[in-house]
């Protein structure tokens, strides 16, 4: 197996909307961007996001969009608002939107130790 150095990609996030960010910021934890890329491996690199409070959010999206978590007992659904997420910590919106833009397997965790937001 073939280790490789990890690159450090610095994004800002000044004025970008938090879905195509993501995508963006999601690319490089996976390593799509390189031409080794093999789904089974982890080649990815760090990724650091500045200015994340700055995004550009749609006022209607705040409103509308909703977080949804389960506890697992019946009844436990509970919802949040964008605005909500925001208010309390403007990073965790790129970081629920980078995370579910990732597979769903073993190596989700250890690519979003890799993903550093600064407000």
């Amino acid at each position: 197996m073939k280790t490789t150095e990890r690159e450090i990609h610095t994004i800002d996030a000044e004025g970008k909307v938090p879905g195509r960010l993501a995508t963006e910021v999601a690319t490089f934890l996976i390593g799509k961007h390189k031409p080794s890329y093999q789904p089974n491996m982890d080649m990815g690199d760090h990724v650091q996001v500045l200015n994340a409070s700055k995004m550009k959010i749609n006022v209607n999206k705040l409103i509308q969009k909703k977080y949804y978590r389960h506890s697992g007992y019946s009844g436990g659904l509970k919802t949040k608002t964008m605005q909500e997420v925001w208010d309390k910590n403007p990073s965790q919106v790129l970081v629920e939107a980078v995370s579910k833009m990732l597979p769903k397997n073993k190596l989700r965790n250890e690519r979003m130790k890799r993903l550093v937001i600064e407000n």
